[in-house]
């Protein structure tokens, strides 16, 4: 399987040699998914996400501490990126509950995440869900995966290419803009949950998420106003927001993005599927607890209720077993994690730009 049989406007992946695919590729995702399971790696640890709340719990409580002997001062903004910080935290609890991550109830995690999401975080559990479950189904994938559609960002040279005026500039720059793109990515995801939880219709969950999230709005906002003036207020909510977005936002974005993309009508086995598509970000403990355990993406992947602290010793098992195979398993540092993104965003609508500015100039020679 090579990278043209794949992708489009994407990096280069080294084909696996015949002998690692003798058996097939349902066969070595059966013989991985053995070592895991022998190694005990799919067993829930409830203790641990327990402790993770009350850890996080006491940090919020602390900060309000900090915040009410601060005053009415505008260092209490200093306590709005704290806030932030800790709900992208409850953010990615809420994140591994719907993956099923936390106890073995499936009612039990889809109640702990929803009760985190709605009223901890202020978001719909039920509008992120469906275009989440898309996502794993079919990553990096055109037409299926709704994290490649076009939106702020542009993830095709082809859809970069059909762009025109002033979004065609933004699109050849999409990669410097990432950055301010993500502080507004809290916001969208509020957004698009009000729209969810209140659009016509059916919607999974709807009478326990939009009283929860009203209590949450509603009571967030009444608590700025009565304990700030306006302006502080204001700031303060703004700030947080936009450190919540960029924390949650920056932990999805180096994933899958410069990864190869599959093209519509592509046939690919599932373990292919979703080791070649996916981008592992080393760093340690400390990534680990700053991206929620997203920095395992592969693992992540190939191991979706997999619990976070499993992950590390998966990511050995799956590194080696890929490595025997001579299928590209992808990790690198932070810094190279996120430049590969930036590099990759902008070359797409540089791309589109060399290949359609001029076609006089092409059929000269001088395009």
């Amino acid at each position: 399987m090579t990278a043209t049989d794949l992708t489009r406007d994407a990096p280069s992946v080294r084909p696996a040699p015949s002998a690692g695919r003798a058996k097939g590729p349902t066969h070595a995702y059966t013989e991985l998914m053995q070592q895991v399971r022998a190694a005990g790696l799919l067993r829930r640890r409830v203790g641990w996400y327990v402790a993770l709340f009350v850890v996080l719990a006491a940090l919020t409580a602390a900060l309000v501490g900090v915040a009410v002997a601060l005053g009415q001062s505008w260092w209490a903004l200093l306590v709005a990126v704290g806030l932030g910080v800790l709900v992208a935290q409850f953010g990615f609890l809420s994140h591994e509950a719907s993956h099923r991550e936390i106890f073995a109830s499936g009612r039990a995690n889809d109640r702990a995440g929803q009760i985190i999401g709605s009223l901890v975080v202020g978001a719909s559990l039920a509008q992120w869900g469906r275009s989440h479950v898309r996502h794993h189904t079919h990553p990096n994938q055109i037409g299926a995966d709704p994290s490649v559609a076009p939106g702020a960002l542009i993830f095709e040279t082809e859809e970069a290419a059909r762009t025109r005026g002033l979004r065609a500039r933004y699109t050849r720059r999409q990669g410097w803009l990432l950055l301010p793109l993500l502080t507004l990515a809290g916001v969208n995801l509020y957004v698009d949950g009000w729209r969810a939880v209140t659009r016509r219709g059916p919607v999974a969950g709807r009478w326990l998420e939009l009283p929860l999230m009203l209590v949450r709005h509603g009571g967030y906002l009444a608590l700025l106003v009565w304990a700030y003036p306006l302006p502080l207020a204001a700031a303060f909510a703004v700030v947080q927001t936009a450190v919540f977005g960029l924390v949650m936002g920056g932990a999805f974005v180096p994933n899958h993005i410069g990864m190869p993309l599959i093209a519509a009508r592509a046939k690919v086995d599932y373990l292919h599927r979703q080791v070649l598509t996916s981008r592992n970000v080393r760093g340690g403990w400390f990534t680990t607890c700053w991206m929620g355990g997203l920095n395992y993406q592969i693992e992540h992947h190939l191991f979706p209720s997999m619990a976070r602290p499993n992950l590390a010793r998966a990511a050995e098992l799956t590194r080696t077993f890929c490595t025997e195979r001579g299928l590209t398993y992808t990790e690198v540092p932070p810094v190279a994690a996120y430049a590969a993104v930036v590099r990759s965003l902008n070359e797409i609508g540089l791309a589109a730009a060399r290949r359609f500015d001029c076609p006089t100039a092409q059929v000269l020679g001088r395009g």
